[in-house]
């Protein structure tokens, strides 16, 4: 696995975070939290053990939606990576 097939530690959806990065996000990546994937994810960060997921329907004064910060064990990998891997026979 090469430093490019692994991604950051810490990644964002927001496009006003400073830990937002397109390139990253087109190339999709997967989540798993506590040993479950998860498409919810709106932000994680792997070395502090979280993942911040959208809070049902609320919004903020901003019109963003809500979100609620969970701990457990973040694990996360590239799609496109795992896409391109040989399935064993």
């Amino acid at each position: 696995m090469s430093e490019s097939d692994t991604p950051p530690d810490r990644l964002s959806n927001d496009p006003r975070s400073k830990f937002h990065d397109e390139a990253l996000l087109e190339r999709g990546i997967g989540i798993r939290f506590n040993g479950i994937e998860r498409t919810n994810v709106e932000e994680y960060c792997i070395s502090e053990g979280w993942i911040r997921v959208q809070a049902g329907r609320s919004l903020d004064r901003r019109g963003m939606p809500m979100t609620l910060k969970v701990k457990g064990k973040v694990e996360a990998w590239f799609k496109d990576a795992a896409a391109d891997t040989p399935a064993a026979d």
